[in-house]
């Protein structure tokens, strides 16, 4: 078993291909959170990778957006569900800025998400919905990235 160690942490992980292909791909994101009571909440959330941050389109009133704004440490998964698993790890500090109608990249996430068909319909019916909405965007601080074949989890270290 060969081990892969680019140091996990580090951001040049984004650039590897297992990771690129998770980020183009229909998986949510499942983003961890600490909700305004106090307890730890994860939820599948669509995103839109800019090169530089993801970025989430949730409802303007939305309780994620009250506790984000208080606590804006979260943590980000975007994983596969058929072995070999796929992983990609992200933490970092969500901003929030509060939009007008539809967070522009919420409608293109839903067309990656639907397809151009039933995206579009998606799209234009959150437009007629949403008066407004919140634009999470999450810049990564840390990168993690497990693939099964090449890079493992830490507890693997001196697996044969």
């Amino acid at each position: 078993m060969t081990i892969e160690r680019t140091n996990q942490g580090d951001l040049d992980l984004l650039d590897h291909p297992v990771a690129r292909r998770l980020l183009e791909s229909s998986v949510p994101a499942r983003l961890g959170y600490i909700a305004t009571d106090g307890t730890p909440r994860v939820t599948p959330m669509w995103f839109a990778w800019n090169g530089h941050a993801f970025v989430l389109g949730a409802a303007g009133s939305s309780p994620k957006v009250t506790a984000l704004a208080a606590r804006p440490r979260v943590a980000l998964t975007i994983d596969t569900h058929v072995a070999p698993y796929e992983a990609l790890y992200v933490r970092g500090n969500a901003e929030i800025e509060r939009v007008d109608g539809v967070v522009t990249e919420y409608a293109e996430a839903a067309l990656r998400y639907l397809g151009p068909e039933h995206g579009a319909a998606f799209a234009e019916n959150a437009s007629a919905n949403f008066t407004d909405m919140a634009r999470i965007s999450i810049r990564p601080d840390w990168v993690g990235l497990v693939d099964f074949r090449d890079r493992f989890p830490s507890s693997y270290e001196g697996a044969t």
